[in-house]
């Protein structure tokens, strides 16, 4: 028989509970050293901008512009001038867009940085549709019936259609475009965009007559009345019967498409109904 002696106490392993914690310690040292990271970096990166703001190597050097059609190189350099030179870091993007967009030619501009020393230019311009006539002075138009810019020598490339009429009632010889009368002009126009070979043929439009459109082709002294509507059809028909109008009133006045199934000819004396057969008006 085995007699086992009690263990002896003093040897027995102390149970000891671990120390406890105190978080709100730990958090302290981790908020600390956010903290103090945090500010290192502001400092770093303040002196970084301080730097580089300062720093001759990242200034304006060279500038590309794209899209400048009727404005010339030259003429865009004058209108950003002070870009050439300035910090690349502080340079005010948008005042010079601003001042881009003062251009009557700029609809819309956008200016980019690329860095070290570049900064790109793209520039969208209005579009002349025609060339308005207000007395004797002519302006090119765009297509929201906007004066762009006096017409002149640099546009003589341009094959627009003259448009007179289009100045509001009493400005006389002013060059303050009628908003209907622009509308109506512009609606002829743009329904011609889908004819470019009846489009290329006209070389005046008058809008006096709000409900009443006419048009002059190269060549050709007849006015011919639209009204303000379906313009593509009506002045297919009258290219259409213009030799038969021809052989039977040599010297016309005006012609009148107003009306479906029949055109009013006008001679320089009396006023002369001719019946057409609808289909002709149609254009087939």
């Amino acid at each position: 028989m085995v007699v086992r002696a009690p263990a002896d106490r003093r040897f027995r392993r102390a149970h000891v509970r671990p120390a406890r914690r105190r978080p709100w310690i730990i958090r302290g040292w981790v908020l600390g050293g956010v903290l103090v990271l945090m500010v290192l970096g502001t400092l770093t990166t303040y002196g970084v901008v301080r730097l580089a703001s300062s720093s001759q190597a990242l200034v304006v050097k060279d500038m590309t512009v794209n899209g400048n059609l009727r404005l010339s190189h030259g003429e865009v350099v004058a209108l950003l001038d002070g870009i050439q030179g300035a910090n690349m870091l502080t340079l005010d993007l948008e005042h010079f867009r601003q001042r881009l967009m003062g251009s009557p030619w700029v609809a819309d501009a956008d200016i980019r940085r690329v860095l070290p020393s570049t900064v790109v230019v793209v520039i969208l311009e209005r579009e002349p549709i025609g060339i308005g006539r207000f007395g004797n002075n002519l302006y090119l138009i765009d297509g929201r019936a906007a004066i762009i810019d006096t017409y002149g020598p640099p546009h003589a490339d341009l094959d627009l259609p003259i448009i007179d009429g289009l100045a509001a009632a009493g400005h006389g010889n002013g060059i303050r475009v009628d908003a209907a009368r622009g509308i109506l002009a512009v609606s002829l126009i743009q329904a011609l965009t889908a004819r470019p070979d009846i489009a290329k043929q006209i070389s005046q439009i008058d809008v006096a007559d709000l409900r009443n459109a006419m048009v002059v082709f190269k060549g050709d002294s007849t006015a011919v009345r639209v009204g303000e509507q379906d313009f593509v059809r009506r002045l297919q028909a009258y290219l259409d019967l213009m030799p038969v109008l021809r052989e039977r009133i040599p010297n016309i006045d005006y012609v009148d498409l107003r009306f479906d199934g029949r055109i009013y000819v006008r001679p320089h004396q009396a006023i002369t109904q001719v019946q057409s057969k609808p289909e002709d008006l149609s254009g087939s």
